[in-house]
């Protein structure tokens, strides 16, 4: 009988302990998190023309840069998270030529659901969606000057956190934002208009921090 009410007690401890671990160890409500690392911003190929001043064809190139994010659970599974980075510079060609450069800062607003949250689950996936504002500045072209108006647009978002610990993580994380800006060039005195739209895949990949 002893035998048997050790084994029982030392099952008993071995369980407590297991769950008090996997409590503590659990992301979910309540947390309030941030990711930092490197994004590189990719915009779509053959971003418009500006057959105004003729051209055909509109190139915006990827630029990378350092990026973070601030987040909180507000629900295990349902959560809100905040993209922003320092400003990224884009050369821009004309029919392949580098004529022109913009400079934009693209914060991002996303509702998340984590599928696995308030589980004690190493691997954390997540999707979100939301919105997204690009300021744009410091815009360039040869032999004149450039104009692009601030774009608002929707943004979509898929992520994983691989939990270290009870504060750490590694992250991977990848944006859609639906970028598009009314864009004047002023050349010789005169202004022409077109919509130059970028639409990038934003990928990012750093470390994590739970508070």
């Amino acid at each position: 009988m002893n035998t048997i009410l050790r084994r029982l007690s030392i099952a008993g401890l071995a369980v407590a302990t297991s769950l008090g671990t996997s409590s503590a160890f659990a992301y979910g409500a309540g947390d309030w998190f941030t990711h930092f690392g490197i994004a590189k911003v990719s915009p779509k190929s053959d971003n418009g023309d500006f057959d105004a001043i003729g051209v055909d064809q509109i190139d915006v190139d990827d630029e990378s840069g350092f990026a973070f994010t601030l987040g909180y659970r507000f629900l295990d599974n349902w959560g809100v998270e905040l993209l922003a980075a320092q400003r990224f510079k884009h050369d821009i060609n004309l029919d392949g030529t580098q004529m022109a450069s913009t400079k934009h800062l693209p914060p991002t607003l996303t509702l998340q659901y984590y599928p696995l949250g308030g589980t004690d689950a190493r691997v954390q996936p997540y999707v979100g969606a939301g919105l997204n504002y690009t300021h744009f500045s410091d815009e360039k072209v040869d032999g004149g000057s450039l104009d692009m108006d601030d774009s608002w647009g929707a943004a979509a978002q898929l992520g994983v956190d691989l939990l270290i610990d009870d504060h750490w993580s590694l992250n991977a994380a990848a944006w859609y934002l639906d970028i598009d800006s009314d864009t004047t060039a002023t050349i010789g005195g005169e202004s022409y208009d077109t919509t130059v739209h970028i639409d990038p895949v934003v990928v990012m990949g750093g470390i994590g921090y739970r508070f």
